[in-house]
């Protein structure tokens, strides 16, 4: 391998829309994620929404549809 040429790999923190931290390895210091272990519903077994962004809704305004139909 050659030399200085590799990012330094360090402890990173990991920090959850829902407020969960934890440690874990990576290049980067800080890591921000939208859903995590604590609640994802795979393991949390409830259902959680996430926004879209409004996708459907500019669809339907784009091509006309109505909902329902």
């Amino acid at each position: 391998m050659k030399a200085e040429i590799h990012p330094t790999y360090a402890t990173a923190t990991v920090i959850c829309a829902c407020g969960n931290t934890f440690q874990t390895r990576s290049t980067h210091a800080e890591i921000h994620t939208d859903i995590c272990s604590n609640c994802h519903p795979l393991f949390t077994g409830k259902q959680k929404l996430i926004d879209t962004a409004g996708r459907v809704e500019r669809f339907r305004q784009k091509y006309g549809t109505k909902a329902g139909a």
